[in-house]
């Protein structure tokens, strides 16, 4: 099992640059509670309070749903367990697009909770924010390519960059953020060359999510790494357990022990005080 190094018990943002530096993969995954943030935390560098807590958590068909307000809840469930791994909260939909005084008050919500960073979503025309957000000292973590809360104007959750022109838009998008001040860069759904070329630009660290292997590190959505998450599975997803199948089992065999009143045993029950034990003391 993978740990953290022993020589550096917080991940942190220089932390990131310095891997990207070394060239060590940097392993990221979602965490939504106090369960998932103790599970995930000893063995990657990142967790994220992403807005995907909106389709695995709380039966949304999108991100789009999702408030600050609902950030807010998991956020502060997962800084509870003090976690070691760098903690980043995704900025859901209408966070940081009415204007920048509402932006900074959201981001800065959630670094008074405990998020080490947040993540925003967009290319160029989110610089500005950027900027703003760095300036007030909140690191950013830039999202370029399939941005699930652009999934209306995109068509659906498709492959973006294909063609020559899209593809040098998310390279210039990529090198402005950079610029913007971003310390790290989120490649969702784009080719693999893309994404190498990307990674090969910059000097901040890509984190890839069904953008090849190339990239600095990797990110997943923790139910889909465990099996948790009945239904359609993305391309770049791999599951490395039947998490669904296996709790599911493990209920139904409580479920029968139960109908069959074989639980709880004599050993799980309490049994009523005994005379000594109820005479007082002296």
């Amino acid at each position: 099992m993978s740990h953290h190094p022993q020589q550096l018990p917080n991940v942190t943002v220089p932390t990131l640059q310095l891997w990207k530096s070394q060239g060590r993969r940097i392993v990221m995954v979602t965490a939504y509670d106090a369960v998932t943030a103790r599970l995930a935390d000893p063995v990657v560098d990142v967790l994220l309070v992403g807005d995907s807590v909106g389709n695995v958590c709380l039966g949304f068909d999108n991100t789009l749903p999702v408030s600050v307000a609902m950030i807010n809840h998991h956020l502060e469930a997962v800084a509870r367990t003090k976690p070691r791994s760098l903690l980043v909260a995704d900025m859901p939909f209408l966070s940081f697009h009415l204007g920048m005084d509402d932006t900074v008050r959201n981001a800065g919500g959630f670094m008074q909770r405990g998020a080490a960073a947040v993540k925003v979503e967009g290319g160029a025309k989110r610089c500005d924010v950027v900027r703003k957000l760095v300036d007030c000292e909140i690191p950013v973590m830039g999202h370029l390519g399939l941005t699930p809360q652009s999934v209306n104007v995109m068509g659906g959750f498709k492959v973006q960059g294909r063609e020559a022109t899209a593809a040098a838009k998310l390279l210039e998008d990529a090198v402005a953020l950079e610029a913007a001040g971003c310390f790290s860069i989120v490649l969702e759904g784009i080719p693999t060359a893309l994404a190498a070329e990307v990674t090969k630009a910059l000097r901040i660290p890509t984190i890839g999510i069904g953008a090849g292997p190339q990239c600095s590190g990797q990110v997943l959505v923790l139910h889909d790494v465990l099996g948790l998450v009945q239904g359609h599975k993305a391309k770049f997803v791999r599951t490395y357990v039947d998490g669904y199948g296996v709790l599911q089992a493990a209920l139904a065999q409580w479920a029968g022990d139960v109908r069959e009143a074989r639980f709880p045993s004599a050993a799980e029950s309490y049994g009523a005080a005994t005379p000594a034990s109820a005479a007082p003391a002296g």
